[in-house]
């Protein structure tokens, strides 16, 4: 003998005759006016992939954090608990993804977060009404 949930899926029932139902509203082609192009998601992509790192997250708290809104690169190897180029390496991902900026003054390197780039990057994450 089948188990209830087995005997219950099993059970012989009449078809169900679709051919007159209208058509579901979720085969209607259906193009945003604001969805994202090629170039746009190619760049969004790329600043989600710099986030995607524990160590990168935890250096844009850092700075974010600061009072001074700004971070020398000798300031984060010992929270980070990384070496200078490890470091280094992660700062200049953020900075290709546009999520950094970077000001030298000698021989040390400031880092800021960019005006509105986190911002932006939540925007895409909101549904749009």
């Amino acid at each position: 003998m089948l188990p209830p949930v087995v005997a219950a899926a099993t059970s012989t029932r009449a078809p169900v005759d679709t051919s007159s139902a209208p058509a579901a509203s979720c085969c209607v082609s259906s193009h945003g006016h604001e969805s994202l192009l090629g170039a746009e998601a190619e760049v969004l992509a790329l600043r989600f992939k710099a986030l995607a790192d524990p160590n990168r997250l935890r250096i844009l708290s850092i700075i974010s954090s600061s009072p001074e809104a700004e971070t020398c690169v000798c300031d984060l190897s010992e929270p980070l608990d990384l070496g200078q180029p490890t470091v280094s390496h992660h700062l200049k991902i953020l900075v290709e993804a546009g999520l950094l900026n970077r000001e030298k003054r000698g021989v040390w390197a400031y880092y800021s977060l960019v005006p509105g780039a986190l911002a932006a990057l939540a925007a895409t994450l909101t549904p749009r009404t």
